[in-house]
């Protein structure tokens, strides 16, 4: 229930709508605090940052990292709408002064604003996502660039991710849903729609709006599997619902509102911030997902089949997961424009092609020639299948289910354009399937 309160000042009229919590209930902080969790802990699911395969350039470290768990925690931090005040504009920063009560602020006008006043919610938990690094912050986000880097300190303040991007509301009793939220609450514990943002009065009298560079998710038709198709990207807005994006990214227009669809998040969901793609995993999901050992052990499995370059007959092995980016020297090559894997040699370049090409001996297609990389991100495949495809022009590489998927998949990238990427780098798919089956010589093939 939301209340109306005093049109010229901030009315003392307020109605608790909160209720004692359970007593008893055990339950447990989110991921970077492992130590302290146990078998009977609760997880709602996962989140994992496209680009990264497994882990940020520099190293996973605490709220920084490319995967974050999300586990009940020990006791109730969510919020939920309780009151509405509309004040005069000056007055805004004094209703705002008491740092124990969240609130949503919106500003309409110089001389009108109104604050929502939020109240303690005992039966859901929230998980803030954004760019700050403030303690507020549970999962600290920042612009990811292809080839799983992200931005250096340097370029932080030019990135395009919001420093409070969104919430994650997840209910504490089964089925543990979770939802989603544009924005989230500073260290004043307030969300701020200044006057240029987008924003609106619904038509039951409450207000909604939307961030700078929005909040946009994706739910895949039939869920994350081998079945699944991608689904429309929508814009969330502040208060949750779901909207048409807006002509461009930063539009002040919002788009139209969709009253078929929700903010629940579902296996697979794609969550992007303008700088930055999440997917969301769900428990169940994930227990249908390799493991980091199983992985090892297709790779191993791969390397006993003993694969030879056709042309210098040496036998090459994928390296370990743990080695990324420095190639090996009996690592797989691969043209990707035909598939056939080699080891490396440095002739065959294509001049007419700035050297930048180079020409296959065995079928004598030119194309980029790149070093071969295993998926190592787990909570990206859809199966658990071999190691036979790579995405183009990357090189990495996963199983013929997972390539597919992704290849169809269209991301954002910058205020309107939507392009596939392999989801371990970033990188833009090339070709006209964005993917290839890796050709072998010897007893793989």
């Amino acid at each position: 229930m939301v209340l109306e309160g005093s049109a010229e000042a901030v009315s003392s009229q307020s109605l608790d709508l909160r209720r004692s919590c359970p007593k008893g209930s055990r339950v447990f902080p989110s991921a970077g605090e492992g130590s302290l969790l146990n078998k009977e802990a609760v997880k709602y699911g996962e989140l994992i940052v496209l680009g990264y395969n497994g882990s940020l350039a520099s190293g996973d470290k605490g709220r920084r990292r490319s995967r974050i768990a999300l586990f009940k925690r020990p006791k109730a931090n969510g919020v939920k709408p309780d009151v509405i005040h509309h004040i005069s504009t000056p007055l805004v920063s004094k209703a705002l002064s008491n740092k124990g009560q969240h609130s949503i602020s919106y500003t309409l006008s110089r001389s009108h604003s109104v604050i929502v006043e939020y109240t303690h919610d005992c039966d859901t938990d929230m998980f803030q996502i954004g760019r700050s690094t403030e303690n507020m912050i549970d999962f600290v986000v920042t612009d990811t660039a292809p080839g799983g880097s992200c931005a250096s300190e340097g370029q932080s303040a030019q990135s395009t991710i919001s420093r409070y991007a969104c919430r994650i509301i997840c209910e504490r009793s089964p089925p543990y849903t979770a939802r989603i939220y544009a924005a989230g609450f500073d260290s004043s514990r307030n969300i701020f729609l200044g006057e240029r943002a987008a924003k609106w009065r619904t038509p039951d009298g409450l207000m909604d709006g939307l961030t700078t560079n929005g909040v946009l998710v994706m739910h895949p038709i039939g869920g994350f599997s081998e079945d699944s198709a991608p689904g429309v990207w929508r814009e969330i807005s502040v208060c949750g619902n779901v909207y048409a994006l807006r002509d461009s990214r930063s539009a002040q227009q919002r788009g139209k509102l969709v009253q078929t669809e929700s903010n629940v998040l579902q296996d697979g969901s794609l969550i992007d911030l303008c700088g930055a793609t999440l997917l969301w995993r769900t428990t169940a999901g994930l227990l249908l997902t390799p493991t980091l050992k199983q992985l090892e052990a297709l790779r191993q499995e791969t390397n006993a089949a003993r694969p030879q370059c056709p042309v210098g007959f040496n036998t090459l092995a994928f390296p370990s997961l743990a080695q990324r980016g420095v190639v090996d020297k009996q690592q797989p090559w691969v043209y990707v424009n035909c598939g056939h894997v080699h080891g490396y040699h440095n002739w065959g370049f294509r001049k007419e092609k700035g050297g930048l090409e180079r020409e296959c001996p065995m079928c004598r297609r030119a194309g980029p020639y790149v070093p071969l990389w295993l998926g190592c991100e787990a909570g990206l495949y859809l199966d658990t299948g071999r190691p036979t495809h790579a995405f183009c022009p990357c090189g990495h590489v996963c199983s013929q289910k997972t390539v597919q998927y992704w290849a169809q998949i269209p991301l954002p990238h910058g205020t309107h354009a939507f392009h596939a990427a392999c989801p371990f780098c970033g990188t833009w798919l090339t070709g006209e399937r964005g993917f290839v089956r890796l050709i072998f010589q010897g007893p793989m093939d």
